[in-house]
């Protein structure tokens, strides 16, 4: 078949067959088919759109263009969770844990962080002596032994997903509802996973900004999974603000651990609650989602949940002394203190900028090559709406760099990321919507 024929039919709105979808994915990853007629093909599709179909068809073709994950000799109902991501989003390092303590196994890749989003993979790191790269004879292995494993996502794992969101990059075709969800969901299928939860973020600080925009995107990940027999849920969660006050990487680390001891923002952990529930329904452990949450909540309040964070962090060779003594984390050298410019009420935050705040910072990379410094962020000490006194410390920053110019303009950015008002503003929504195979319920 010739790529340009399937450049036209997609251009004038028809459907592309498995057959078709399969000879594009495989002959470009090749190289046999340049990127200027994928470009062409991206665009069609920017415009045309996808049917539910073709969407699953795509997304099985990307996920077969490089290594598959086989988790059948794990026993049990495997299920994956995947956030489209934030800031101060730090659910993974908590839910992980808490879902394998309530006997569902958790068999994770994940990615490394990139512009205003962390990646969990650099938070792991900053645990002194964790590994986030296994054999898969020993990543199998730890999920049968302790229930758990989150490790870095392989080389050659979807290379189609790759080649292709770096030419969406420069096309001005990102913003695809079906391209965003076969490329998400294709990581997820090649994962090996049974079952799926997403936490699909919306606000400022997300990927998608409006809430209709979210439900689309959960809607075509759900039709995906729902499509090639992977049940699948997705969580509508807020990032009209940073779900956590720390972002950074080893901050995060030590709230994570501070949320799974019981003291942690109350506001993340009932982020984590419901999704970690959601996972244990999706894995058979509880027959209603009250069951489910009342087991995680069982598990958490034992203290089982933060053991299986100990066992996690020492069977991949990270110093489980962390989990008591958070001084083992990377420390930065200096910690500056961000004043409220007014009284008032907190308005709004801009979890965006604040984002690009820590990256500026150092905790997080402008391109795949930067390096990244595990010590520093910053912690916010107010939410939307909290009340504030002028003066009083808004957030700190975490440097390890002393005071310069550019202290002064990343003081200003943590200020100005900040809308004040005399009325008092009623505290961000957390979960919005949950979407399944059956429709969507708004909350």
């Amino acid at each position: 078949m010739r790529t340009v024929d399937l450049i036209l039919k997609k251009r004038n709105g028809g459907e592309l067959s498995r057959e078709e979808l399969r000879h594009l994915i495989e002959g470009y990853t090749s190289g046999a088919i340049p990127d200027y007629q994928m470009s062409a093909w991206a665009m069609a599709v920017y415009f045309r759109g996808m049917t539910a179909r073709e969407t699953a068809e795509l997304t099985l073709a990307m996920a077969a263009s490089g290594d598959q994950v086989d988790l059948s000799s794990i026993p049990g109902i495997k299920v994956d969770k995947h956030s489209t991501g934030g800031v101060g989003d730090t659910t993974t390092l908590i839910v992980a844990p808490l879902v394998a303590a309530a006997g569902v196994p958790v068999a994770k890749m994940s990615g490394r962080g990139l512009g205003h989003t962390g990646g969990t993979i650099d938070k792991l790191e900053s645990i002194p002596g964790f590994g986030v790269e296994r054999s898969k004879e020993d990543f199998l292995r730890q999920v049968r032994e302790i229930g758990l494993a989150v490790v870095g996502q392989s080389g050659n794992m979807t290379p189609a997903d790759k080649k292709l969101y770096g030419l969406r990059d420069v096309t001005a075709t990102v913003e695809s509802i079906p391209l965003i969800a076969s490329s998400i969901m294709s990581k997820k299928l090649a994962s090996g996973a049974d079952r799926i939860v997403l936490d699909v973020k919306t606000g400022s600080g997300a990927f998608m900004k409006s809430l209709d925009d979210s439900v689309r995107l959960a809607e075509a990940m759900v039709a995906i999974g729902t499509e090639v027999g992977r049940e699948t849920v997705a969580l509508i969660t807020s990032m009209e603000e940073p779900l956590s006050p720390s972002i950074g990487n080893a901050l995060e680390v030590q709230e994570a651990i501070e949320t799974l001891r019981g003291d942690g923002p109350a506001e993340l952990a009932a982020v984590c609650l419901e999704l970690a529930a959601h996972m244990v329904l999706l894995g058979e452990r509880a027959q209603s989602i009250e069951e489910a949450k009342a087991l995680v909540q069982g598990v958490w309040e034992s203290g089982e949940a933060l053991a299986s964070f100990r066992r996690f962090i020492a069977a991949q060779g990270g110093d489980a002394a962390v989990v008591d003594r958070a001084e083992l984390l990377p420390q930065a050298a200096y910690r500056v203190t961000v004043p409220a410019p007014e009284d008032g009420y907190v308005q709004a935050i801009d979890a965006e900028s604040l984002g690009v705040t820590a990256m500026l910072l150092g905790a997080g990379r402008a391109t795949k090559e930067d390096r990244i410094d595990l010590a520093v962020g910053l912690k916010l000490f107010k939410r939307i709406g909290d009340r504030v006194a002028q003066g009083e410390p808004l957030a700190e920053l975490y440097m390890n760099r002393g005071e310069t110019a550019e202290t002064e303009r990343l003081i200003q950015r943590t200020i100005d990321a900040f809308t004040f008002s005399a009325a008092r503003t009623e505290p961000a929504k957390l979960l919005h919507a949950i979407v399944t195979k059956d429709g969507v319920t708004y909350l």
